[in-house]
């Protein structure tokens, strides 16, 4: 079957009145990096323990979303499920633009964004910061070279090597975020090579929950049926990613080097251990998984879509920000006693740059979305044999 593509209609007023809404997201968090950078970063609430505040919450959530978002369309060139192929274009521009949006964030997130071009040039490939530079890169050029198979009628038959080739390399980007936590050693809520697994589960689970509620809004009227398929397969992602979460704190619960700083998530942690189990455990995939594997319909559908992405920013609160929240063990075994506050739990209190800027992220991401649904032909005009495949 043949599938028509077209761009994404409506009336002017309208596209331009969201638009411009989005340009003045993405303007007011570029003023809050430039006041950060200005102030300097006693203006944020984060401090000499706590490096890495809510914009990296923000810019990990989109840069592991752009890697699940490229699922579908792995889904139909890759595995050949063919009902999921007319969605491979909208799948690969989310990508792009998520990874855009995070990207932004992170740039101006580090204090001395002009510093870029240093580690740009210079490179440690001992660290897995460097070959992130390459990762993230390399991601957005085999993306476009993947959406250009798909667009282009003579470059249809490299479409599934290329498709190939981005669900490797998105897989390795996934894995390097995860590893970014899982090789730092210092921090013992970190240290874990189970993190890059877990990374890869949250990336498809937060990537299908951004693609659903776009694809519902971007491909109206849309069917009962590809709704509760999509539906289904997230509710697949989200039990993986509560899989992996069990299994990883009762390893490291049971671990007698990280069964403080588990404690301390779990049960000790205030608002930390209250954001994990409701915010991240009940809200974020318990609740989701019972919309999903009950009646699926469209508004249970979308609901659980939009529990899983305020479920996804409470997880990775919970990893980046409580596990910089425990002290450092600088010296194992020893008490350490001086000036500097060692031993304590750092308390951390996002400012309103911060979220700012993490916004500013977000309204960047849908600004090149909706930019690029407008000039191209990325939505399919029918989505029949997603509607009647078994």
């Amino acid at each position: 079957m043949t599938t028509t593509y077209r761009q994404l209609h409506g009336r002017g007023g309208a596209f331009w009145g969201l638009l411009a809404g989005l340009a003045a997201i993405a303007t007011a968090g570029l003023a809050a990096a430039l006041y950060m950078e200005h102030q300097g970063h006693w203006v944020t609430g984060m401090d000499n323990q706590i490096v890495w505040g809510l914009p990296h919450v923000f810019a990990i959530f989109l840069i592991i979303a752009a890697s699940g978002a490229l699922n579908t369309a792995s889904v139909g060139t890759v595995f050949g499920v063919s009902a999921y192929k007319p969605l491979g274009r909208l799948s690969g521009l989310l990508a792009i633009a998520l990874l855009a949006g995070g990207l932004a964030v992170l740039v101006l997130d580090l204090g001395r964004p002009d510093r870029l071009i240093v580690a740009m040039t210079n490179y440690n490939f001992r660290s897995i910061f460097a070959w992130n530079i390459f990762l993230y890169s390399g991601f957005m050029g085999l993306t476009a070279v993947y959406l250009w198979t798909l667009m282009e009628r003579r470059a249809n038959r490299w479409s599934k090597p290329a498709g190939i080739a981005a669900l490797i390399w998105r897989l390795t980007l996934t894995t390097g975020t995860g590893l970014i936590f899982g090789f730092l050693v210092a921090r013992e809520a970190y240290d874990a090579a189970l993190l890059a697994p877990l990374f890869i589960a949250m990336s498809l689970a937060f990537g299908l929950a951004v693609f659903i509620p776009v694809t519902m809004i971007c491909c109206a009227p849309l069917g009962d049926g590809p709704v509760r398929r999509l539906g289904r397969l997230l509710g697949v992602f989200v039990a993986a990613v509560l899989y992996f979460t069990v299994v990883q704190h009762l390893v490291k619960y049971n671990a007698v080097a990280s069964a403080g700083v588990e404690r301390f998530i779990l049960f000790e942690g205030g608002a930390i251990s209250a954001l994990f189990w409701i915010g991240q455990v009940g809200l974020g995939e318990i609740l989701p998984l019972a919309l999903l594997f009950g009646s699926a319909s469209r508004g249970r559908v979308l609901t659980a879509a939009g529990l899983v992405i305020l479920g996804g920013f409470a997880q990775l609160y919970v990893i980046i920000i409580g596990g910089q929240a425990y002290p450092l063990d600088l010296f194992p075994g020893m008490e350490i006693t001086s000036s500097f506050f060692d031993g304590e739990i750092s308390v951390y209190r996002p400012s309103l740059a911060e979220f700012g800027l993490g916004l500013g992220g977000c309204a960047v991401a849908a600004m090149i979305a909706l930019i690029g649904l407008r000039i191209l032909p990325f939505l399919p005009d029918t989505l029949t044999e997603l509607e009647t495949s078994p």
